[in-house]
């Protein structure tokens, strides 16, 4: 590898029409065309392997989204396989502490999220040269090594190296078999699709039935537009799912911190298992003062939390009882095993965010690696599940009665099929191009 270089950043600006369907739709986002901001890198070692990673958009922005990260070949391109892969933790504090770069943040927003795409790529390429899936990877790793991939600057009032070098020596005992058990049985996870709000009341009730038949013991709601009409589709799903069955519900950052706590209170004779981004995500404070509200009634948040600063606060004031990282939104793979780290110290089950194009196919690792390396639980745990568009991926999401199949190729799982990144390219690729289909990304033509 010593000899061997990256020669290529390759972008692409994917976009898939969901919005004909209102796949995606809720209180925020009414007609989203889930879409990727997509990342190959190249080298010249001959071996036929590729590192992929995108970041997750809806539409409108993914080609601002797209040449963030194709800003940062310069920083790639010509440099040895074995400076970028042997240290990657090393590679990600380059990117987050460019003076330049860090000022158009800091480490928030449309350029972390391009690191996070260049990040995950790298860790893609070295998870398929090392011949396994990256949560194997990782969990393979000591704790020594892990800990030197975690930027702690920021973090040290509440995790410091030493914190976070006992957390996982605690866990190194049962690693063999907690992976043992993920091969064998997977990971619980939960599922959102029948609850997109944009569906009518005969879809929800049906999704709901087949969910529970499917092995599901979770579902997902989308709320916030109404509340009238949040009763009346709670409790169509309630009477679906039958008392036994959590139900989630996610307002998407719709509310006010006083109208959240009002309304999660009129939704609470049906016993909602936890309300979702309930107010702005920054709104750390408010959070806070929802979540004292409304107990027992458990308050999640995380998919658009910006950073590991963020997530350190809602930790510390107890704002949250559920951490939903997700695999694209903050600097990547460096980046949520921080965030990992910071829900272990507190005690926090992680319980991630994946609605949207390839996100169950990337965060599953990440969750994985957590079960085996750092927490060593699935108490109160489980992975989101939305039933669009894995067919696009060479390696798609395996699920069985409502659990994640551990996956088992080399990878992060972020790759798409040539024939997908060529058909859904915006604007020029044939499935764009063509009337027929009716819109144009982030809305629909008159």
């Amino acid at each position: 590898m010593a000899d061997n270089r990256l020669v290529a950043v390759e972008t692409h600006d994917i976009r898939f029409p969901t919005s004909l369907h209102l796949d995606g739709s809720d209180a925020m986002s009414p007609d989203p065309d889930y879409s990727a901001a997509y990342v190959v890198v190249r080298t010249d070692a001959g071996d036929g392997h590729e590192g992929h990673g995108f970041a997750f958009t809806i539409g409108r922005g993914n080609d601002i989204q797209t040449n963030a990260i194709a800003s940062l070949a310069p920083y790639l391109v010509g440099r040895p396989l074995e400076t970028l892969l042997g240290d990657l933790g090393a590679v990600y504090r380059e990117f987050v502490y460019d003076s330049q770069l860090r000022w158009l943040g800091p480490e928030k927003g449309v350029m972390h999220m391009a690191i996070s795409a260049v990040v995950n790529a790298l860790w893609d390429l070295k998870s398929k040269r090392a011949g396994l899936p990256l949560w194997q990877l990782l969990a393979a790793m000591s704790p020594e090594e892990i800990v030197a991939l975690v930027d702690f600057r920021y973090l040290t009032d509440a995790l410091t190296p030493a914190e976070a070098l006992a957390i996982l020596r605690e866990r190194v005992g049962g690693r063999a078999e907690r992976a043992d058990e993920l091969l064998e049985r997977g990971y619980p996870a939960y599922t959102t699709t029948p609850g997109w709000l944009g569906y009518d009341d005969d879809k929800l009730r049906r999704l709901c039935v087949e969910a529970v038949a499917d092995g599901y013991h979770q579902i997902k709601l989308k709320v916030g537009a109404d509340v009238t009409d949040d009763i009346r589709r709670m409790g169509i799903a309630r009477d679906a799912c039958g008392a036994d069955v959590r139900i989630a519900i996610d307002a998407n950052q719709r509310w006010d911190v006083d109208v959240a706590i009002d309304w999660v209170r009129e939704l609470a004779p049906f016993d909602p298992w936890w309300v979702e981004e309930p107010t702005s995500p920054d709104d750390v404070v408010g959070h806070a003062r929802i979540a004292a509200a409304i107990a027992p009634v458990a308050v999640a948040t995380g998919e658009h939390v910006q950073n590991r600063v963020v997530f350190k606060q809602l930790l510390q004031l107890n704002a949250i009882s559920f951490l939903q990282l997700d695999a694209t939104r903050v600097g990547g793979v460096n980046e949520n095993i921080a965030i990992l780290l910071l829900a272990a110290k507190f005690g926090v089950p992680v319980c991630p965010h994946a609605g949207g194009v390839g996100l169950c196919e990337l965060v599953q690792h990440l969750v994985m690696f957590d079960y085996v390396a750092v927490s060593g639980s699935m108490d109160n745990r489980t992975i989101e599940y939305v039933d669009h568009l894995h067919e696009h991926f060479v390696e798609p999401v395996q699920i069985r009665q409502g659990r994640y199949l551990a996956p088992t190729a080399p990878g992060f799982g972020a790759t798409m099929h040539a024939k997908t990144i060529s058909e859904y390219s915006y604007p020029d690729g044939p499935v764009w191009r063509s009337a027929a289909n009716g819109v144009r990304s982030g809305r629909r033509d008159d």
